[in-house]
């Protein structure tokens, strides 16, 4: 590379030594246009786009070749250069008795033919020149171009040795930001670093998190997408693949992209090449018949249909681009209509132009046997002038129309400057005859104007202006013609958040989507009420849905976790938002709660109801042979028995978790004490055999009594003892994984409950053991038959609540308590007394001592 750059300087400038005269080796232009002025301004256009190869053996003397294929949209840039400079010279006040030039040459679309070029204007017109001149500054103090980056790298590199300023008005890419490389370097085009922000912001703004990248293999293409790469990264935006197009326009390559985006599940391709790279790509495109696509365009193709076969038009349909800022230069329209190749018979570039555009030959000896028709030079250029004479989208060369005016107001400031304060070394004013490239440079950054349109021009402190896009939506009738609508601008001036406004409205969808934004998405969006859970080997935007966890709600779309809820919240089904958790206990309001009252009072009731039945008939002998004193005082009980289980029905608090135990403890110890004790009086009466005094001396009633009390009495220690060191209290516990708050008594002391029960069953196994052994006394007066069976229910049902009462889970388990408590006292009641309820009360005709006493 460097062998060939000091190549082509050494036969450009040639060589210069004291008191010789610098000889002009050779200057290698395709085709140049010049015209004479105080200062000449140089341009760099490519307006053929096939260069020569170059030949990198220095052999011999490089002779000019011509270049191929014509850009007529390039050629409408070199006009308006040349128009430009024609009306800043008609007007008498920005450059008075001051006339711009220009030297304008062809780059062929190539880095060396572009610095051939370059080198060539610096240099100057004549092939030999004194050596004061020489040593002189440059007849070109000044460059409009390149158009492309990476030619410009070159060019600027070069001559920013030299200090000579560059105003380009297409290389956009962001490297040329650096300002201590490209120190002489300005532009006239927003840097691709803005144009990749405006193009993530699109995407996201469109929810496309989705995307395929395509890309020239040159510095526009890859530090365009290293810019975009960077910008989709920082908004969550994934790409699927990144494909390169070759410079070398490699067949087999461009197919392999084509079936890499023909594969992809992305249905948005983002593209970062010039219009040449995406023209190959689009053949390709056709060929394969890609049709589910939305395109993204630069402003390297986005207005530029004039590349584009037929066949490529339906495909393109719905592209979305960023264009640079449109303008309407008055007049220009009319200048470039001027073209004539009869009127105009020598001037460069004009015969391959007009057979560009119409399609024939101008050749002075033509033959019928060409594959072109003949020109006949008057053809009609307004009809048949196409992108040439289209100035509808004036967007480059707008920016070509700025260059020349920054550079004129650079000059005009450079004049005004009045000797003694001029910014220089002694307050010394540039010497506007003889330009210095770095006094020209000094003005062009700190240039500050209007230009005839109305816009405000300026240059950054890195040389870059302000940067703003047209967001453009290519618009295909159903006769193929192709409308550019702007739906949209993206201006960097604008706040975070408020650069990119676009009207969807107005859109015409790419893809076969047409009325309906594209959905171009790895996964489907996570609803509320689950989280992201990335793909394993897969970039993030490719995730599985899951949904939250009990007790963690997500209430955003894409939620990447779920929150945990606070203490005594919980998350509601759908997962979506916290909700009190449900407080959960035995209460009224429950259809068990409500059949467990309802039990317990009836029970109460039927018990008090016998009570008050055998308080009627108590000098009955029935009532009297049964031991009133102790039936009574087991009704008594019974009926606390029954009403102790109301108080495990309602709101855990500390009193009634103390009460509930104790009551129920006492009450059954009573009962069972009632009970062991007419057992133990009917067993003693019937079965005492030994002679002597009578035992029942020692069952009497004050010992009966003295019985009862005394079981009641270790019942009573041991509540109390419970009580004061471990007592019952109300807790809460989770239930249903969570979801619900438990109220419940604990027992406080487990050996207090165990002994509380186990006292009960010990006195019950016994009352059960003595009443087994007296059930075939006489049948008349024994009730030991019917207290086994109630023992035997008692017992039972006392058996089957250990398990019942452990597995039961919340509220249950107080339920099986009280079913066990209204089970028991509801077998002691039925068992005992229904067989003296019916003599009572249905057959009063056996309630006689006779027959009490008949066996």
């Amino acid at each position: 590379m460097w062998l060939w750059l000091v190549g082509i300087i050494v036969e450009m400038v040639g060589v210069c030594g004291a008191g010789l005269s610098c000889g002009l080796q050779g200057r290698y232009f395709s085709e140049s246009l010049y015209k004479e002025g105080d200062v000449i301004i140089g341009g760099l256009f490519p307006v053929h786009n096939e260069a020569p190869a170059p030949d990198h053996a220095f052999t011999e003397m490089q002779h000019a070749a011509r270049c191929q294929g014509v850009d007529l949209r390039s050629y409408r840039w070199l006009k308006a250069m040349i128009f430009t400079v024609e009306e800043i010279n008609r007007d008498p006040v920005l450059l008075p008795n001051f006339t711009l030039g220009y030297l304008v040459a062809d780059t062929c679309l190539a880095e060396s033919t572009t610095l051939s070029a370059a080198l060539a204007l610096v240099t100057g017109q004549e092939e030999t020149v004194s050596s004061a001149e020489c040593n002189g500054p440059p007849m070109v103090p000044v460059i409009v171009g390149d158009a492309r980056s990476s030619a410009s790298i070159v060019v600027a590199d070069t001559l920013g040795v030299f200090d000579i300023p560059m105003v380009s008005y297409f290389a956009s890419c962001a490297c040329l930001t650096d300002s201590l490389r490209f120190h002489s370097f300005l532009r006239t085009v927003p840097s691709d670093a803005f144009q990749a922000k405006a193009m993530a912001r699109l995407l996201r703004l469109l929810d496309w998190t989705w995307v395929g990248v395509v890309a020239g293999d040159d510095e526009y293409g890859k530090s365009g997408v290293q810019l975009l790469m960077k910008e989709l990264e920082h908004l969550g935006i994934c790409v699927d693949y990144l494909e390169l197009i070759p410079k070398s326009h490699s067949q087999s390559r461009i197919r392999r992209t084509v079936e890499r985006i023909q594969s992809s599940t992305a249905r948005v391709v983002v593209t970062f090449a010039i219009a040449p790279d995406i023209v190959v790509l689009f053949k390709e495109v056709v060929v394969q018949n890609v049709t589910n696509r939305q395109w993204i365009a630069t402003e390297a193709w986005s207005t530029s249909i004039q590349f584009f076969d037929q066949a490529s038009i339906p495909l393109l349909a719905g592209t979305i681009g960023f264009a640079l800022r449109r303008a309407d230069i008055h007049g220009l329209g009319a200048y470039l209509a001027q073209l004539s190749p009869v009127k105009q018979p020598n001037e460069p570039f004009v015969k391959d132009v007009w057979e560009e555009i119409f399609g024939c030959s101008l050749a002075q000896y033509w033959q019928p046997s060409f594959k072109l028709p003949k020109c006949t030079g008057s053809e009609n250029v307004e009809k048949r002038g196409h992108i040439y004479i289209d100035v509808s989208q004036l967007r480059v060369t707008y920016n070509v129309y700025k260059a020349v005016y920054a550079i004129a107001n650079a000059i005009h400031n450079m004049l005004a400057c009045q000797p003694g304060r001029g910014p220089f070394e002694d307050g010394e004013c540039p010497d506007v005859t003889q330009i210095k490239p770095r006094q020209l440079l000094y003005y062009l950054n700190a240039v500050n104007f209007t230009t005839p349109v109305g816009d405000l021009v300026y240059f950054e402190d890195n040389g870059e202006p302000s940067a703003s896009y047209d967001v453009m939506n290519w618009h295909v009738d159903e006769s193929g013609a192709v409308n550019f609508v702007q739906v949209g601008q993206f201006d960097a001036a604008k706040g975070p958040g408020q650069e990119l406004n676009i009207s969807l409205e107005k859109v015409f969808w790419g893809g076969g989507w047409t009325d309906k934004v594209p959905v171009s998405v790895c996964s489907v969006s996570c609803l509320p009420g689950t989280r992201k859970a990335v793909q394993k080997g897969k970039p993030v935007c490719c995730f599985d849905c899951l949904p939250c966890a009990a007790g963690e709600v997500s209430n955003m779309t894409d939620s990447t976790e779920c929150t945990r809820c606070p203490e005594r919240f919980w998350s509601n089904t759908e997962r979506t938002r916290c909700i009190s958790k449900v407080v959960e206990f035995l209460s009224l309001q429950d259809s068990m709660g409500i059949v467990l009252t309802v039990l317990s009072i009836t029970g109460a009731t039927l018990t008090t109801t016998v009570l008050a039945a055998f308080f009627h008939h108590r000098y009955t002998p029935l009532v009297r042979a049964n031991n009133s004193e102790l039936s009574f005082l087991l009704l008594v009980s019974l009926t606390f028995c029954f009403l102790c289980a109301l108080v495990f029905i309602g709101r855990p608090v500390p009193w009634n978790c103390m009460l509930r135990h104790t009551l129920f403890g006492v009450s059954f110890v009573i009962c069972i004490a009632c009970v062991l004790s007419k057992t133990v009086v009917v067993l003693v009466a019937f079965r005492a055999t030994l002679p002597g005094p009578n035992l029942m001396q020692y069952f009497g009633p004050i010992q009966q009594r003295a019985g009862i009390f005394l079981c009641t009495l270790v019942q009573v220690v041991i509540c109390l003892l419970w009580l004061l060191l471990a007592p019952p209290l109300p807790t809460e516990s989770a239930g249903e994984l969570g979801a619900r708050v438990i109220l419940q008594c604990t027992v406080g002391s487990v050996v207090g409950f165990v002994l509380v029960l186990g006292y009960i069953g010990l006195l019950a196994v016994v009352c059960f053991l003595l009443a087994f052994f007296a059930r075939k006394l006489p049948d008349n007066f024994n009730e030991a038959k019917f207290i086994t069976f109630s023992m035997l229910i008692f017992c039972a049902v006392w058996i089957a609540f250990v398990p019942a009462y452990v597995s039961s889970p919340g509220k249950y388990t107080v339920a099986v308590e009280i079913f066990a408590i209204l089970a028991s006292s509801y077998g002691l009641l039925l068992c005992i007394f229904t067989p003296k309820c019916y003599i009572l009360l249905l057959k009063p005709e056996k309630n006689t001592k006779k027959n009490m006493m008949a066996r």
